[in-house]
């Protein structure tokens, strides 16, 4: 079951089309979910880098990327057990059409930068849920653990938000970037991926 704040955060949820989709192609599914824990773990330690005098991002980034690499490496044993073989997968365009309204100049670069995870942070979180009720035992039981890390990552993407910006400014912000974000969860995509849009072919 989704967390309240998650549903409340996002803007809409996921199409019944796209969970069809994602039973339909675990292995995709599991390809590109292990290439979004990598991803999560490096925009992290990416933070960590830019922001280093930031003593609660520093903190916060280090355990949030520790926990996205254990992830991977747990996607990476089932991808094992399945005999699921590592190929290349091109992203999504959900992570860089939400970053595209990232603003350049600081702060408020890091705010929107922050915003932004906490979306895609929340995203991964509804996903899962969406999808534990419909999948086998074991994949069930892994994506279940996930809620409650996913829902926690977003709770810390965005008190970080909210420490290093402006109230109202964050939560223009949120209202700005939850748009954007419905409209690629909603318009049809090319292609199914973990954060994809409604595959073109559902």
């Amino acid at each position: 079951m989704i967390f309240p704040e998650i549903h409340d955060f996002l803007g809409c949820v996921t199409p019944d089309a796209w969970v069809r989709a994602a039973l339909a192609d675990q292995e995709i599914l599991l390809i590109d979910h292990k290439n979004c824990e990598f991803k999560a773990a490096s925009t992290a330690l990416s933070l960590m880098a830019k922001y280093s005098s930031h003593v609660d991002l520093l903190n916060a980034m280090s355990r949030l990327a520790r926990e996205e690499l254990v992830h991977h490496e747990q996607v990476l044993r089932i991808m094992k057990r399945r005999k699921i073989g590592l190929r290349p997968v091109s992203a999504a365009r959900y992570a860089s059409g939400l970053r595209a309204l990232v603003r350049t100049h600081e702060p408020h670069k890091l705010v929107d930068t922050l915003v932004v995870g906490a979306f895609i942070e929340a995203r991964s979180c509804e996903r899962f849920a969406a999808l534990v009720p419909h999948l086998d035992e074991e994949l069930g039981k892994f994506y279940g653990g996930l809620l409650k890390s996913e829902a926690r990552h977003f709770q810390g993407y965005l008190k970080l938000a909210y420490q290093y910006g402006e109230e109202a400014d964050v939560t223009r912000t949120v209202e700005r970037v939850r748009a954007a974000e419905c409209e690629l969860i909603e318009s049809p995509d090319s292609e199914f991926r973990f954060h994809s849009g409604v595959p073109l072919d559902c």
